[in-house]
């Protein structure tokens, strides 16, 4: 077993460079399935979620092969429609090989879905849109069986503008015989970025980016070449971290047009935010000022900055207040920052962010990836040794997170421990 001790008080200072979207890179992953032969993916983050997305294509017969962080995936042939929940647990989404496999082989298995416990994640939307399109769905011994003899294109309306909803419901109709329209589509950048890549593969899509995407089915795609999209996520969590400790950092490859409210709300805390070519400059001066916040679908503030911004304004000046509008049960790491002093009460989808000067250092868990990296904010403002434990969370998420805040000033370092020793 592994900790992460981060001794608290440095400001962070320096350049860091944003990896590739974990979010885009899973799915762009997912969706070289739909073509036989080789694709080449670059900037793609070397994080543990991206490796297991790795095993999930071999197990379906595709070759995949890093190179520091490009991934060429042959798909010529696949030999199984199959994807086991010794995989899919890890890592939910998994399921985006859902829509790959349907449009590509007609059949698909994928084992109901694991990952972090952040609340309810249902797939309906899915299962209806893939329903709408002509295949048959089910369940049967905890996997979700697809069958088609050929999808077809129809109008689909989301309830929610789920984001893994629409990547499954694009890649399935990409191969559609007919135009498909998805409405309530999700926005999100990297909506945009699975399209741009399907569309170098042949795809014909319009709209990604908006409430409204058509797609034309076409016959055949290609392997093609593709740079993923900087993560936006990894770019606000270096951000908050700058405002928490007083910091002034660097992001560069940040896409500030992929971060318009986020930054709005760190400037409304009092940071200082220059949109500089190929990049973010982040800095503060003195303590932070307390914000209120509704976490909301793209373009509104991202439910993965949640635990990031409360982590910061923890120590802000003043009274701030959260609103989580996407995931029921996404206030469960507030408990660890109670630990560290935080005084933050919850109550439904709300929660009171009472700042205080500082915090004090205690043994944490990480448990999920962005609630990890709001320990790790927390801890380089507290006094003292914060041992924070559950780090395969962070390694899921985070591409060399212990090298770049040493890079940028910070004390931290990760040690073994044995199994049977419990930090509290």
């Amino acid at each position: 077993m592994e900790r992460l001790l981060v001794t608290g008080g440095a400001r962070l200072e320096g350049a860091v460079v944003v990896s590739g979207a974990k979010n885009s890179a899973l799915k762009l992953m997912a969706a070289a399935l739909l073509a036989p032969g080789r694709t080449v993916l670059r900037n793609v983050p070397r994080i543990q979620d991206c490796f297991t997305m790795g095993e999930v294509l071999e197990h379906l017969g595709a070759g995949v092969a890093w190179d520091g962080n490009t991934v060429t995936i042959d798909a010529t042939t696949l030999t199984s429609v199959e994807a086991p929940y010794e995989l899919v647990r890890r890592m939910r989404a998994s399921t985006a090989v859902l829509g790959s496999l349907l449009a590509r082989a007609g059949r698909a298995r994928v084992a109901m879905p694991g990952g972090d416990e952040i609340g309810s994640r249902p797939i309906d939307l899915h299962i209806a849109g893939l329903r709408s399109m002509g295949a048959q769905v089910g369940s049967e011994h905890g996997f979700l069986v697809a069958e088609t003899v050929g999808l077809r294109g129809a109008a689909i309306t989301l309830d929610y503008p789920s984001v893994g909803a629409t990547e499954n419901l694009m890649m399935a109709a990409v191969r559609a015989r007919g135009t498909t329209v998805i409405d309530n589509a999700a926005r999100e950048p990297e909506i945009a970025d699975i399209a741009a890549f399907l569309v170098a593969m042949g795809a014909r899509i319009e709209g990604a980016g908006t409430n409204t995407i058509e797609i034309d089915g076409v016959d055949e795609l290609a392997g093609t070449e593709h740079v993923t999209i900087p993560d936006r996520i990894e770019a606000g969590t270096w951000a908050a971290a700058a405002v928490a400790t007083g910091g002034d950092l660097l992001l560069e490859h940040a896409r500030a047009d992929h971060l318009d409210l986020f930054l709005t709300k760190l400037a409304d805390a009092g940071a200082l935010i220059d949109r500089i070519e190929d990049g973010i400059r982040v800095r503060q001066v003195g303590r932070g000022r307390a914000i209120d916040f509704v976490t909301l679908p793209y373009p509104g503030v991202a439910t993965d900055f949640q635990p990031i911004l409360m982590a910061m304004l923890a120590t802000a000046e003043g009274t701030s207040i959260a609103t989580e509008n996407v995931f029921e049960s996404r206030f469960l790491y507030v408990d660890e920052l109670h630990r560290m002093g935080a005084d933050i009460r919850t109550e439904g989808h709300h929660a009171v962010i009472r700042g205080v000067p500082r915090l004090s250092a205690a043994p944490v868990r990480a448990l999920d990836i962005r609630a990890g990296a709001a320990m790790v904010i927390a801890a380089l403002v507290a006094d003292g040794v914060t041992e924070i434990s559950e780090l395969h969370h962070l390694d899921r998420g985070y591409e060399r997170f212990e090298d770049k805040l040493t890079h940028l000033g910070a004390d931290v370092r990760r040690v073994s421990v044995p199994a049977t020793t419990e930090p509290w």
